[in-house]
């Protein structure tokens, strides 16, 4: 890399301060052009931003950190700029001037990926980091970002090396005075890691869900209540909410924050046989969230009759709340049925009205109970992306194939090779170019 590249590190806008980064065997030149003498490596210092010309274009903070002691390992510089807009823009006009480039989004942790500052994990903990709205994404991605990958495959590369070190001396010292076990004695080595690895693979699915969101899905006969209390949970008029069954005719999501937790509320289409074409679509999609989430909070509408209640939802399975909703008017038949499916299917129920503030903060404590329950274990997943799960059940393969070809060592040794392999592709150390492009190209740019 013989360019250098320069970008905003803040968002766009006005703003008291923006920063530029810079980076790149130029960047001490270019910063010296602009702000004079440079200041000592890693001290702030107060200098006036002038363009080619001489032009004055801002008093500002200037930093000066040369290579390798650096977050890309290069040369590199931060400028932090008052924040308008103007002045933010005629600094990029001026480093273009210089002939240095902007960057590509991604382009400064792919340099410190490539300079040895990062791995591939800690990387994707960065861009982790930058997406994070709650605490539980913050927690994760701090996690990542601090190495804790790069940890764990230190760890099982050396159960790799300990099974590879017996497999390889009965293949290449045959004649010596050896156990007559040797390959054996790899199995538990094997064995070990593959429980470690099992047990990585299971913690990216709750990864994912802390990352993307916990999915919880509203379903039930349409009026039974549901855009009510979407309403009511997102505190704000998300769904349109009439005494027309039908209204809701797609999915209605809201995002929330229980218990630092990220959780996507989707409100959905009400159940029922409809020749309408389009109600009839809202009902298959309804449907299809309703088997994809994580959690179902079946609604009843406590104030019918039980003759006209639709029954339980075919997607329901047990730990999914059932919410008799519309407590504030008289009481339907249809609550002593819904109580009575609600048990028999397992599942938690709770009698409420949505315009009850006391009744939405006991549903919401509820639905916090779960989403902890479901993502809040005490050890932090180390594997956290499907990218990570897809190599570690590559590595699983492997190594379930060298525990069957025990007694071939040669075969073995080739198979804990490739689980080794497969295992270094986690964090970047071998890997083809274009997964790290895609990797890359995911970051905004400034970063």
């Amino acid at each position: 890399m013989t360019d250098t590249i320069f970008a905003p590190a803040t968002a766009p806008g006005r703003a008291a301060v923006a920063v530029v980064r810079l980076s790149g065997p130029r960047a001490g030149e270019a910063l010296s052009a602009l702000a004079g003498r440079r200041p000592a490596p890693r001290r702030a210092a107060l200098r006036r931003l002038r363009a080619l010309g001489g032009a004055l274009l801002d008093e500002a903070l200037v930093l000066w950190m040369p290579g390798p002691a650096s977050y890309t390992g290069e040369d590199s510089a931060e400028l932090h700029l008052h924040g308008g807009p103007a002045v933010v823009a005629g600094v990029l006009e001026a480093l273009a001037a210089l002939g240095l480039r902007l960057a590509e989004p991604g382009e400064f942790p792919r340099r410190a990926f490539e300079n040895g500052r990062l791995d591939l994990a800690q990387a994707e903990g960065v861009a982790d980091l930058i997406e994070a709205e709650t605490e539980a994404q913050r927690r994760q991605a701090l996690d990542q970002l601090g190495g804790a990958l790069g940890r764990a495959r230190e760890a099982w590369r050396s159960d790799l090396v300990e099974a590879l070190a017996l497999f390889e001396a009965a293949v290449d010292f045959p004649d010596e005075d050896l156990p007559a076990d040797v390959a054996r004695r790899a199995r538990p080595a094997l064995e070990r890691l593959l429980a470690d690895l099992t047990r990585a693979v299971e913690g990216v699915d709750r990864a994912e869900r802390v990352r993307e969101g916990y999915a919880i899905a509203l379903v039930g006969a349409p009026n039974a209540g549901k855009s009510t209390l979407l309403n009511a949970l997102a505190r704000r008029e998300a769904a349109i909410v009439t005494a027309t069954p039908g209204t809701t005719r797609d999915v209605i999501e809201a995002t929330l924050r229980l218990g630092g937790y990220k959780v996507i509320l989707a409100d959905t289409a009400g159940l029922r046989e409809t020749t309408d074409e389009v109600e009839a679509e809202g009902v298959r999609r309804a449907r299809l969230r309703a088997g994809t989430a994580d959690l179902r909070l079946w609604v009843v509408d406590g104030a019918g009759d039980a003759g006209s209640a639709a029954p339980a939802p075919e997607s329901l399975r047990p730990g999914d709340l059932c919410l008799v909703a519309k407590a504030d008017l008289p009481a339907g038949d249809s609550v002593a049925r819904a109580l009575a499916e609600a048990a028999a299917l397992g599942l938690e129920a709770h009698v409420l009205s949505a315009r009850r503030p006391e009744d939405v903060a006991a549903l919401e404590a509820a639905l916090t109970r779960q989403v902890v329950a479901a993502l809040g274990a005490s050890e932090p997943p180390a594997a956290t992306r499907l990218r990570h799960a897809a190599l570690l059940s590559e590595a699983k393969s492997r190594l379930a194939s060298a525990l069957a070809m025990a007694e071939d060592p040669e075969l073995a040794a080739e198979d804990v090779r490739l689980a080794a392999r497969a295992l270094d592709r986690i964090t970047g150390r071998i890997g083809p170019e274009d997964v790290l492009d895609r990797i890359f190209s995911t970051f905004c740019i400034g970063k």
